[in-house]
């Protein structure tokens, strides 16, 4: 008689554990075992414990290949979720195999579990798993579907409910709680202070400090005493939370007039417009993405947005400054060029106005589109097309952590009725439009950093803390992708064979990029190099980019004065008539600041199971050669990580986004 030996291990997050009965089946290449019950003195399957059982079948099942498990299909009880994490078998041979499976198990479910080296289809060589390969992507396609709710976005997976999605996918219970106890705790004090749905003005701009005593950082109130200085203004076009859309200008556009005689006062002495832009030292950021997308009406009332061109310089300084701001596309007497000499609120009314749009354009673009809905077509699309086995499986799944759950609660809660992104200038409507155009011109060049840094000539503008750590991020994530993609991948023809990538990236091309063949996205691999690139960029997106646009968010959005997702009375057209009563009628009343406050709170905040890229504490890979893959990408984030905290250290505004010790290894908020 053999004996195997299992150690089964339970998760180790609440009511992990069950009191029902397991029961496994072990298939080799030459047998299998009788159902087996996994029953020792005492419970046997406790959150975090490993437990040791035997099962003896008759003779030896030769190459071990699957495991079945079954909750007991017969128990009394209610429902009792088991979340088994591995089960790690050890033959009578003396091999042990590890079998992943780091997944809830409910009341009568059968769960099929490989184990040892990943493999792609083309290298299977016997029929029971080839023929388990094909029932498992079945069984995924049936449970993970595509839904096209609108025909010019992404297409998004089916759930319409957390209710509905599989329990594994979802929120861990403890981080259910806490981000339920942060609402709570925000709903208690706007409610004390009589702030939460008030329809009254402010009267005051610095009374908008006293918003949330509970919450503050050292980067908020740095904001709330800087707001209305020029470089601080440049700065966060660099290192704020949209750091996507300010390029280099060596050639004014035609819609945006901007005289030599209107700027030389803001330039070095003896320079011209015209030299500085040869000099590289010009920069520009036009919104005329949002040109002719109609502004919400609430309460009767309209709200205000803008499409505008900014002018920045690079002083000798090394300063980012604005120069001019035009605040519509066509220029007219109505639609003045406003410059740093004007009157000063009429200067902070074209930076408010401008500022405002960023935040639009960034939440619904460069955040909720190219990161959020990127992220739920790629999470998708590895669901479905990719068995656990699967060498891109393994590498992939522990980036789509929580990703589903976020998005389905983020449709709801954001551009739901009452959401702080639905009830902005431009509502769902203007919002939706705003990322349909996005997309269509959407390219994979530009998901691409180093290609997206070199299109927008930045490469050597200095003070942009984003850019470095960035691209070393990048370059780390790279690194790590390619050692574990050439270790599966050892020729192009594999990349060829491989049917299951190829649907990967097709479905990818067909849901994520509408098959806009414009947009450079590939519909098909023909090398391991294009499948390293591609990875890199899906990695990238879902941990560092996601980390970069979302985290600061409190810091740089929470003083409504420096940006603003709502405004509530038109622009300037003339210049010379404002007051700082001006900027108090142009900001949202206090119930909704404090709404938009209190959401980037939430989506800002950081959760005690953050799991920070690199970080793999499910173990997906069983070889040596793997393990060390990710031992040494460990230790290159951990130096970036230091490099970071000492450039930090000598900075007045450190940039702390992108140090890897924060990166979320997915998008889970």
């Amino acid at each position: 008689m053999a004996e195997y030996k299992l150690e089964v291990t339970t998760g180790n997050m609440k009511h992990a554990g069950t009191t029902d009965n397991i029961y496994v089946i072990l298939f080799g290449s030459e047998g299998q075992s009788e159902r087996t019950k996994l029953d020792n003195s005492g419970i046997d399957f406790k959150a975090g414990k490993t437990r040791t059982y035997t099962v003896k079948p008759a003779s030896s099942l030769g190459k071990l290949l699957f495991i079945k498990v079954e909750k007991d299909p017969f128990s009394i009880t209610p429902e009792n979720e088991w979340y088994c994490s591995k089960i790690v078998v050890t033959a009578p041979e003396g091999d042990a195999i590890v079998f992943p499976c780091y997944r809830w198990i409910s009341k009568g479910e059968l769960v099929e579990l490989r184990g040892g080296k990943a493999m792609t289809a083309f290298e299977e060589e016997h029929s029971l798993l080839t023929d388990l390969r094909k029932r498992e992507l079945e069984l995924k396609k049936s449970l993970y579907k595509w839904e096209i709710t609108d025909e010019k976005l992404p297409h998004s997976s089916h759930f319409k409910d957390i209710s509905e999605l599989p329990a594994e996918i979802r929120f861990s219970l403890s981080k259910s709680e806490q981000v339920q106890y942060t609402k709570k705790m925000i709903g208690s004090e706007l409610k004390f202070k009589g702030l939460a749905e008030s329809h009254k003005k402010w009267k005051d701009i610095d009374d908008m400090k006293n918003i949330f005593w509970s919450k503050k950082t050292t980067l908020s109130e740095y904001v709330s005493q800087h707001w209305k200085e020029d470089d601080f203004f440049g700065y966060q076009f660099l290192n704020g939370t949209n750091p996507n859309v300010i390029k280099r200008c060596s050639k004014l556009p035609p819609n945006f007039p901007v005289a030599d005689e209107m700027v030389k006062p803001f330039l070095e002495t003896g320079t011209t417009l015209e030299k500085e832009m040869e000099k590289g030292n010009i920069f520009l950021c036009d919104q005329k993405i949002m040109d002719g997308i109609p502004a919400r009406k609430k309460d009767g009332n309209p709200m205000y947005a803008t499409a505008g061109l900014c002018l920045f310089y690079m002083n000798p300084e090394q300063k980012l400054v604005p120069i001019a701001i035009q605040l519509h596309q066509q220029p007219s007497e109505q639609n003045p060029i406003f410059l740093p000499s004007d009157l000063e609120t009429d200067w902070l009314l074209a930076k408010l106005f401008f500022r405002s749009s960023d935040q639009i354009e960034y939440q619904a673009v460069h955040h909720l589109m190219s990161i959020h809905y990127l992220a739920e077509v790629f999470a998708v699309a590895t669901l479905r097309c990719f068995p656990t086995i699967h060498p891109l499986y393994k590498l992939l799944i522990p980036h789509f952590r929580h990703t589903l759950h976020i998005n389905v609660v983020g449709r709801k809660t954001l551009l739901g009725p009452g959401g702080a992104l639905s009830e902005s200038s431009l509502g769902k409507e203007g919002l939706t439009e705003l990322m349909r155009r996005a997309l269509s011109q959407m390219t994979y060049s530009s998901l691409c950093l180093p290609e997206n840094i070199a299109a927008r000539g930045l490469e050597t503008i200095p003070n942009f803390y984003y850019r470095d750590d960035a691209l070393k991020v990048w370059n780390h994530i790279n690194s790590f992708v390619k050692s574990v993609v050439e270790y599966y991948y050892n020729s192009d023809s594999n990349v060829c064979k491989d049917s299951e990538l190829q649907e990967w990236i097709n479905e990818i091309f067909t849901h994520g990029f509408l098959k806009n063949k414009l947009s450079g996205c590939p519909s098909c691999f023909n090398t391991v190099a294009e499948v390293i690139k591609f990875i890199t960029m899906v990695i990238f997106r879902v941990s560092a980019q996601h980390a970069a646009v979302n985290d600061g968010q409190f810091d740089y959005n929470s003083w409504i004065p420096n940006g603003s997702l709502l405004l509530c009375k038109p622009p300037p057209v003339t210049k010379g008539l404002s007051s700082m009563q001006t900027l108090l009628e142009v900001f949202p009343n206090v119930g909704d600041t404090v709404k938009i406050v209190s959401t980037v709170w939430i989506l800002s905040d950081k959760y005690t199971d953050v799991v920070p890229l690199g970080t793999y504490p499910e173990e997906h890979f069983d070889e040596p050669a793997l393990k060390q893959m990710i031992k040494e990408f460990q230790a290159e984030l951990s130096y970036l990580s230091e490099e970071i905290a000492v450039r930090n250290s000598q900075l007045k505004i450190p940039y702390q986004y992108l140090n890897p010790a924060v990166i979320e290894n997915s998008v889970t908020i």
